[in-house]
């Protein structure tokens, strides 16, 4: 059987040039693209050499209603791995937004956080403490 693998996620956001920048700055990632999008909107790709978060917006969209964990489609969160957990907690706390839901439980340890457009970010870590 093939491995697959997962190559990007597309979210929309209020500001995709922004929230790439941001992006940049926490994890070390780099704009891979960038341009004109559907409907006349605008997208960012940005990430690594294999995977990437693709980052849409047309306009300033509503915030989505209710809790993502109980619409169907709804985006409940994004993963990050990271090397080091602690250095990037520092940078995401820098950044003005505050982690929370800390756990320690195989196969690694984890914070979460919310950006501008209320998307909520997994960081973990599966180096050995």
């Amino acid at each position: 059987m093939t491995q697959s693998q997962l190559e990007h996620v597309n979210v929309t956001v209020s500001d995709p040039l922004q929230t790439a920048t941001r992006m940049c700055a926490l994890f070390d990632w780099e704009i891979r693209w960038q341009g004109a999008a559907i409907n006349g909107g605008h997208t960012v790709h940005v990430g690594s050499k294999d995977t990437y978060l693709a980052v849409y917006s047309h306009g300033t969209p509503p915030k989505m209603q209710g809790n993502t964990y109980t619409s169907r489609g709804g985006l409940n969160h994004i993963g990050i791995v990271v090397d080091d957990l602690d250095q990037i907690e520092a940078r995401v706390i820098k950044a003005g937004y505050t982690p929370h839901s800390h756990a320690d439980y195989e196969p690694g340890k984890r914070f979460y956080f919310h950006d501008e457009d209320d998307i909520e970010f997994e960081v973990v870590s599966y180096e050995a403490t």
